[in-house]
């Protein structure tokens, strides 16, 4: 079972779902937006990949936060602002065979379904 996480209107999430479809891989996708986020599934993600990694430092809502947010971000505090905010979340990730994956990219996507 493979279930992507994102916003369907994200570029990169754009090209990982075609890159699945394109490759005959069946999928599930999750839309933050349309299906929602729970604090438990954000934590699920952290305990399989680095929380720092999980924070789309380059996204609109993170540069929207005060310089305070910025210093002050720990794991606790980042967790809890990815549940507010999970357009946050850098995009897409990936869930298959029990795997974590994060962002795309045609070259890792060919090794995960190799």
């Amino acid at each position: 079972m493979t279930i992507m996480y994102g916003i369907s209107n994200c570029d990169t999430i754009k090209k990982a779902k075609k890159y699945l479809t394109d490759n005959n891989q069946e999928f599930t996708f999750h839309d933050y937006r349309k299906d929602g986020i729970s604090a438990e599934l954000v934590n699920e993600f952290a305990a399989h990949i680095y929380w720092q990694d999980l924070v789309n430092k380059r996204g609109t809502t993170y540069r929207q936060l005060s310089d305070e947010q910025k210093q002050s971000l720990d794991k606790e505090s980042a967790l809890a602002l990815l549940v507010e905010q999970p357009a946050m979340i850098k995009r897409p990730v990936l869930v298959h065979n029990g795997q974590y994956h994060l962002g795309f990219k045609a070259a890792q996507y060919d090794e995960i379904f190799a």
